[in-house]
Parts: C-alpha cells; structure tokens; sequence
C-alpha cells in the first residue's frame, strides 16, 4: 500500500524533499533560542554586563528571523507537494477506471469510486503534509529538546523520558482502538454517497410516486449509521487531550519540585532552570503534535487503504501481445460458451450457448428478465469475457483483436445508455471525433432522429443537459443510436434500444437499417415481438440458454415460449412478462 501512494508523489519528490530539511532547520533555530536566553540571563542580566545582553540578544533575533523564513518555506513547499500528491493520485485513480472492464467497475460501486477520488485522497492529502512537516518537526523538536535538558541536567531530564512513555503507551492504545473504527465508518460514507445519488439521478420518479419521505429516511438512517461510528471513534480520541494535559502538568510540578530544589543547592542556574522550563514546552508541544499526526494517520490508513484497492486493481480484460487490428466481417460464433459475473456469485448467466450468425444478418433476440440476453450481447464487443467456450467475430476469438478496433467495430447501444452535456453534434462525435456536420445528419435520418432534431430552434447545436434530461426517452435512443451508427460498424447491437420509441418509428428505423446498411449484422434485443418478428432469424433465450433459434414462422410452429409470448401481445395481453418468459 505504501509503494504505491508513494509512487504518486512523482514530480513533487524534490519540494517533499526540501520541505523536511526546512522544517529541520527551523526546528535547531527554534531549540538554540532558549539556550541564548539562558546565556542572556547567566552572563548578561546577573554579571550586569549589557554589552553580553545585546550581543546575545542580536544572535536571537537573527535566529528569530531565520527560523520564521523558513517556517513560511517550508509550509508554501508542503502545501504544493501535498496539493501535487492529490491531484495525482485523482488522476491516477480515474486513469485506472477507464482501463476497468465491466466486471472491474461492478466490484466496486460508483459512489464508492466517487467517495474515494474526493473524501478519501483528501484525508490522504493531509495526512501527507503532516508527515512532511508536523511528523518531521515533533520528533525532531523533541529529540533536541531532550539532548539540550541532558547537556543542561541528567537527572532532572528523566522526567520528560517518563511522560514521552506514558504519552507513547496511551497513544498506542488509542490508535488501535480507532483504526478498525474509521475503517468500518468510511465504507459508510459509500453507503450515504449511494442514498444521495440514486435519489438525485431518480428525483423525478422520487416526485412521481412521493416517495420524498422515504428518501428521507434512507438517508438519514446512513447518516445516523455514520454519525454513530465517528462519535464512537471521537470518544475514544477526546482522551488524547486530557492525557496529554495530564502528562503536561505533571511535568511542570515535577520540574518546579526538583528543579527549585537544585537551584538552592547550587547544581542548576536561574537561566539554566528557566531555559528547561522553555523546553519542557517544546517537548509536549511536539508530544501534542505526535499525538494529531497518529490521529491523523490512523484515520488515512482505512482512506489509503481503499484508494491502493483502485490504483493496484489490474483490468480482466486487456489487449493480447500482438493483437489483431482487422475485422474481416460482422460474422458472429458462440461455441459452447458459458458465462457468470465474478464478483456476484457463481451461478451461471449463460449456459452452453452454440450459435452461428453470418455476417450482414439482421439477428432478434428475446427472452424473460433476467435470462441473459444484454450478458450475450456484451460478450460480443468483449465487455466482459467468457467463463468458459469462445466468442468469434470475423472467424476469430475476440479475445485475439485490439479491443479499441474491435468495439470500433461492434457498436452497442446498450439498455442505459446515456448522452453527455453538451451539443447534439459533441455527442455524436462520441462515435467519430472528426465526423463532419454531413456525417451526422445521415446517421440521424437512419435512426430517424432528424426529424426531431429539425424542430430544434439550433437544430444540430442545441445544447444536451447531462444526462440527456431536456429531451425525450425515445428522442434519446434515437441520438444514442445515431451516435453508434457513425462508427460505420460491422455489428450493431441494439439492447432494448427502441424499447421507448412509438411502433411506427421502430418500424422507420429498422427498414431505414434494411436499406442503408444491408451489410452490417444486426442484433436487436426487444420486449415487442413486432420490433424482431422480420428479422432472418430470433434468438429466444430462457434461463441462460438458447431455447430457440429459427425464424419468426418456424418459431411460432416450433417454440412454445415464442408463440406464447406473441399470442399475449397480438391479443393485447400488455406484459407479456407475467408469466416469467418475457421482458427485457
């Protein structure tokens, strides 16, 4: 875990470097001021002599000066090592994540990825500049300190080296106590991003069903979940403070005792006493400031810990050694493939599914919730891999391409798909950075969306919210389906991606497809027989495996769950899902 954060620190290694040996600086200036003061009062204030006064008065004024310039460095260089530091473990992080596969980004869930790229690198980024500089400056404060009371008094030093262990017994304890508790309260902060997400993208179902109430309550209960753990954890840190006023006043009782007592019987100085008593100050003020760094880091173990599980997480799927950079044809072979997701259990989605589709075949797909058809969908453009068996596009093993040419050349449109803030045209460059204005409107007449998009007062310019909120859903499948077609692909797979689109413009755009793009295969995944029914041959899925795999009329002869579904919607049936052998 620690190699890896390191790692991040990059191009800032210098002003991390540079920063302890300020903070050290400063803290030798800081420790020999006191030691001047008691050379003022010794040789200066009790001989009379002033010339010794301002001599040595001068000398602590310059050291006052030095100290302070490099105070003021050392923060300005810590702040910019630990701001660095971040801004590169975000960027590393949210480099990774664009390696993930799908089976990758389902292991970790995406108000986890958000609490970690924000709540996490930020206690991660304090934590750093503390240790560059508190966690620098206390011991070495302290350690100073200590040698200047021994070279000053042996014996009476013996105090601080009993309060130095009381305080390390107690913050040992402290640290153990509250590190399995901030590692238990940060996976909450998960769970309180996901209640605040989840409502915010699903407000307008919230409002339609006035559930506001409900939402409330889910999240004030994650909220009271994780107001309950850091209370527990602050408890336990609240006894830091009186700890460490314990030890503070114990030590100046001790000193005032003894050091009196030494004073009368001529073993110890005025200036001597009082110089111990200044570093008595120093000494348990670096022990306070030890004590905030282990709090510190002992609340940025659990956030170091979960950002190391994003940085080291190794993508599933990767690019072969030498990967092939061409697809010959949009053919299609499953060969005995079976299929489970990783990190959710170990049932089987696909079940030994043995198909062959010829390149240009406009191919249906149907089944119930649940029976796999978006998992066989995905297997096709290698957004997951197969458990076991093979997928071939172009007579090869998918796992053999460049994934960059092979989704170039397998475009999805998946069931969520989504458009970005911007205008139409930024988001159907999505399927080609440099298509030009032409390119565009012939892809929108194919998926039918010109015509929507010409009653726009800035037609192909207008301006899409995120997350395509100020258009339709069937106004967004179209553009997401334009976007796709741009690609110029040998596959298109369309997952229930007319499923908000009226029976007319289904219609519209499948023969706008049979007329522009005979030679690219298509799969079209849908609820609605009437959307596949002309199609060269439907895949009928049931539980993970093939049921049937014929044409609309053989089907209908041949395969009891199709017939039954189409008989539901041609008689008006409506959910034609109810019987648990249909639906999307």
């Amino acid at each position: 875990m620690l190699k890896t954060l390191l790692g991040q620190i990059k191009q800032y290694k210098k002003a991390t470097i540079i920063t302890p040996i300020l903070i050290s600086l400063e803290v030798i200036l800081e420790v020999l001021i006191p030691f001047i003061t008691s050379l003022i009062i010794d040789r200066g204030i009790q001989a009379g002599d002033m010339s010794k006064v301002c001599l040595y008065g001068g000398i602590m004024i310059v050291m006052a000066m030095l100290s302070l310039l490099f105070g003021i460095l050392a923060g300005q260089t810590a702040s910019y090592a630990s701001s660095g530091f971040a801004s590169n473990l975000r960027d590393s992080m949210y480099k990774n994540i664009q390696t993930f596969s799908f089976s990758n980004i389902d292991k970790f869930s995406t108000a986890g990825l958000v609490t970690r790229m924000t709540t996490d690198v930020t206690n991660v980024q304090n934590a750093f500049q503390m240790c560059i500089r508190i966690a620098v400056r206390a011991p070495f404060m302290l350690i100073s300190s200590l040698i200047m009371c021994f070279l000053i008094d042996a014996k009476l030093s013996l105090v601080f080296v009993g309060a130095i262990l009381v305080l390390g017994i107690c913050l040992v304890f402290i640290m153990k106590s509250v590190a399995k508790i901030f590692t238990i309260g940060f996976k909450k902060y998960d769970d309180l991003n996901s209640s605040v997400q989840e409502n915010i993208t699903a407000i307008r179902v919230v409002k339609a069903f006035v559930r506001e109430e409900h939402e409330k309550e889910k999240f004030s209960k994650s909220a009271t979940e994780l107001y309950k753990i850091f209370v527990k954890a602050e408890s336990i840190l609240a006894l830091n403070s009186p700890i460490m006023m314990l030890t503070i006043y114990g030590c100046v009782i001790c000193l005032s005792w003894f050091g009196a007592h030494f004073v009368v019987i001529g073993d110890l100085t005025t200036g001597e006493l009082t110089t111990m008593f200044t570093y008595i100050v120093s000494i348990l003020m670096s022990l306070m400031l030890l004590s905030m760094v282990f709090v510190m880091i002992t609340m940025s173990i659990a956030n170091a810990k979960r950002i190391s599980e994003v940085l080291n997480e190794k993508p599933d799927i990767v690019n072969p050694e030498n990967p092939v950079m061409d697809i010959k044809d949009g053919s299609i072979d499953f060969n005995h493939v079976n299929f489970h997701y990783k990190h959710a259990n170990e049932e089987e989605t696909l079940t030994d599914i043995d198909l062959h589709i010829k390149s240009g075949e406009t191919i249906g797909i149907i089944g119930g919730t649940g029976s796999g058809k978006s998992s066989f969908a995905n297997l096709i453009s290698r957004l997951y891999d197969v458990s076991e068996g093979s997928v071939y596009v172009g007579g090869r093993d998918v796992r053999e391409y460049d994934i960059e040419e092979l989704r170039n050349q397998v475009a999805v449109v998946l069931q969520k798909n989504v458009l970005f803030s911007g205008t139409i045209l930024d988001n159907l460059r999505w399927g080609k950075e440099d298509a030009t204005e032409e390119e565009c409107i012939e892809v929108c007449r194919q998926a039918c969306a010109d015509e929507f998009i010409e009653r726009f007062p800035d037609k192909y310019n207008t301006y899409i919210e995120q997350g395509g909120t100020n258009v339709s859903g069937g106004q967004k499948q179209r553009l997401c389906i334009a976007r796709a077609l741009l690609k110029k692909p040998k596959i298109l797979i369309l997952d229930d991606s007319t499923s908000a689109v009226d029976t007319a413009t289904d219609a519209k755009i499948r023969a706008s497809f049979a007329q522009k793009i005979p030679g690219v295969t298509k799969l079209i995944i849908a609820q609605r027989v009437s959307s596949i029914e002309s199609a060269d041959r439907i895949i009928v899925i049931d539980e993970g495996r093939i049921s049937g795999f014929d044409t609309h009329e053989n089907l209908l002869k041949t395969n009891e769950i199709y017939r039954e579904i189409y008989e539901t919607q041609v008689k008006g049936g409506g959910d034609f899902d109810e019987n648990g052998k249909a639906g999307a």
